[in-house]
């Protein structure tokens, strides 16, 4: 029989500042700077794709401060899923937690269909199946043993990135202001050629925000990494202070650089069709400054993002699944943990869906990665209106039942505009993001699947909850709204 008196293994708080910082840092720095920027530069030129990751990261603070508020307050492992239970109702956090599941377990999928793409670089002839299975393993043995483990290694990746990003930017500064030896400076040439700055009217701009929105994806899983943190009241606050910043310098000035140094125009930069997406804007800028070998070493920092960028994906769906299935929203077996504090059988389940990336065997590496790009994306701002939402309405409940805005650890800024602003921008750029599928000859019915399948199916299971459990909006009187401490 089992001792009733034997501690039952429970998610470990194991989680440094330093792991905070560099987990939301790993998550979204990827692919969609490393690979992806080439394209928002030559869809939109230099001066649209500064302006929409400009807005994007303005969005993205405010959707910050209004996550560090709530995860300060309560720090729990499916944050959005349990945020939008109770100051929502108890479907649309239901569907928010399915939803984000499905977002980062797809990431990892696309993150490995990158991986492919990138080592076929050096190794054109190797089945890029064999890639995906390598990436997917390591993925996997990085989570399964502790979080600590997963914490550490998303700390050493991250650090290579950021360094590496550090490094490009700095040299592509001393070349555009003409210190680089032999390296004659373009100067702002790059910004009046042809059409440039802005390229490609509005629908050029919402794309590059969707792409843009798809890289700083991955600030939020804070929340998501909250309830394994030390001291969550004090650590979250800090890390929301300090990561953003972080990010979008790496993000504003990286474009800027890319912007200047390579005309939107040149056909080295990746199209729309990734058809040449094993060479990043990096590797390109790296060969034009003469570093050959360096070009070679940008691939595998690529490589480094991609192991990274996926890691912290599997623990974030992993994380969510079994938020779910602790609440009774998903079968219970995904509730159990090893006795390090790990949900294995979660993990196992993201890991099977990570291995869709095996199907671009048959689909078409590119074609895939596009696909899962623009459905991955849009999951991501739906958890963003997800957090835009439930922030407002927290508030609002909050203050209802009497709380004072001084006992928060974190109080988000510019309350109410800030939440609104957010969820105005979001809603805008999803629904915008194919808007030409309706205009000219016909209705693009393949675009607009593989753009909008996740709202109807989001809507699906939040108004399908909300019939068969019968929930119903929380009013502000009866939420929730207890801190961790209460």
């Amino acid at each position: 029989m089992t001792d009733s008196s034997t501690p039952q293994p429970h998610l470990q708080r194991a989680l440094k500042p330093r792991h905070l910082n560099m987990i939301a840092i790993g998550g979204s720095i990827g692919t969609g700077l490393f690979v992806a920027s080439g394209a928002t530069v030559a869809s939109a030129g230099p001066g649209g794709a500064l302006l929409a990751y400009a807005l994007i990261g303005v969005m993205v603070y405010f959707l910050m401060t209004s996550l560090g508020e709530m995860a300060a307050h309560m720090p729990v492992s499916g944050s959005f899923s349990t945020y939008g239970s109770r100051f929502v109702d108890d479907g649309f956090g239901f569907a928010l937690g399915w939803n984000y599941w499905y977002n980062w377990a797809v990431t990892i999928a696309a993150e490995l269909v990158a991986a492919q793409l990138i080592m076929s670089f050096w190794l054109p002839e190797v089945p890029g199946i064999y890639w995906s299975a390598l990436f997917l393993g390591l993925m996997f043995l990085l989570n399964v043993v502790s979080v600590k483990g997963f914490g550490e290694s998303e700390f050493w990746f991250a650090l290579i990135k950021v360094v590496t990003v550090v490094v490009f930017i700095g040299i592509g500064l001393a070349t555009i202001f003409g210190i680089m030896g032999g390296i004659e400076s373009p100067g702002f040439s790059n910004f009046t050629t042809g059409d440039a700055p802005f390229v490609g009217g509005l629908q050029a701009m919402v794309g590059v925000a969707m792409i843009a929105g798809f890289s700083f994806q991955g600030t939020e899983l804070i929340g998501i990494a909250a309830a394994e943190s030390e001291n969550p009241k004090r650590n979250i606050p800090i890390a929301i202070r300090q990561v953003f910043w972080r990010i979008l310098m790496f993000y504003i000035l990286a474009i800027f650089v890319i912007g200047m140094l390579i005309p939107y125009n040149e056909p080295s930069l990746l199209q729309n069709d990734a058809s040449d997406i094993n060479v990043s804007p990096f590797t390109l800028l790296f060969e034009r400054a003469g570093f050959a070998a360096a070009a070679s070493v940008m691939n595998a920092v690529i490589l480094t993002a991609i192991l990274s960028a996926g890691n912290s994906g599997m623990y974030a769906s992993t994380r969510m699944l079994y938020t779910l299935a602790m609440q009774g929203k998903a079968p219970r077996l995904f509730a159990r943990l090893s006795a390090s504090g790990v949900p294995r059988n979660a993990l196992y389940a993201t890991t099977l869906v990570g291995a869709l990336c095996f199907f671009t065997s048959i689909v078409g590496d590119s074609t895939l990665y596009t696909w899962l790009l623009n459905t991955s994306g849009m999951c991501g701002f739906i958890a963003w209106l997800g957090i835009a939402v439930s922030h407002y309405r927290f508030r609002k409940g909050y203050l209802a039942q009497g709380g004072r805005l001084a006992d928060l650890p974190y109080r988000a800024k510019l309350f109410p505009f800030g939440p609104l602003f957010a969820f105005s921008l979001c809603l805008v750029i999803t629904l915008g993001q194919n808007y030409q599928a309706f205009i000219g000859n016909g209705i693009d019915w393949a675009g607009l699947i593989a753009t909008y399948i996740s709202l109807p199916l989001f809507l699906a299971i939040w108004f399908g909850y909300r019939l068969k459990k019968g929930a119903r909006l929380v009013p502000y009187h009866a939420m929730d709204v207890r801190g961790s401490d209460d």
